[in-house]
């Protein structure tokens, strides 16, 4: 069964958050994609996983390359899955993919600072539980460690 992991960002940036769950998303061996809901949003992530770190990158692609299909983590503006993803991971408003029992897990990312995007995400909650996947809900603690709320 598909999980649906709801990540609720308070005072937090999307890289600093998104760029740590990914890296453990491939230590467990996972392909990932990423989707976004703007080609400016998918450009600025491909920027900052190439230069996140001093000693490293994090390998990945976007989905306007020939070997899109190759790339472990694959930055998209497209619900379609040529990379072979198990974690999918939305961003910025994505939705929950036509697809999304082909997961084995799905991470929704949402800015709590946001009203709209709070009002969002719920929806997708809703629409995740009707669908019978087991979806959860986390938010950082005081220490920015993330918690299971529900």
């Amino acid at each position: 069964m598909t999980e649906v992991l709801f990540y609720h960002l308070q005072g937090q940036k999307l890289e600093g958050v998104l760029t740590p769950l990914i890296e453990k998303s491939i230590e467990r061996g996972w392909r990932v994609a990423v989707q976004g809901t703007s080609e400016e949003r998918i450009e600025a992530l491909d920027s900052h996983l190439w230069t996140y770190r001093e000693d490293g990158f994090l390998p990945h692609g976007t989905w306007r390359e020939q070997e899109a299909a190759q790339q472990p983590v694959l930055l998209t503006v497209n619900d379609t899955n040529p990379n072979a993803a198990t974690v999918r991971f939305l961003i910025d408003g994505a939705g929950l993919p036509a697809d999304a029992e082909a997961y084995e897990r799905i991470v929704l990312v949402f800015n709590g600072d946001d009203d709209e995007a709070v009002a969002q995400a719920r929806g997708f909650w809703t629409d995740a539980k009707a669908k019978g996947f087991a979806a959860t809900y986390w938010q950082p603690d005081e220490q920015g460690r993330w918690v299971k709320k529900a």
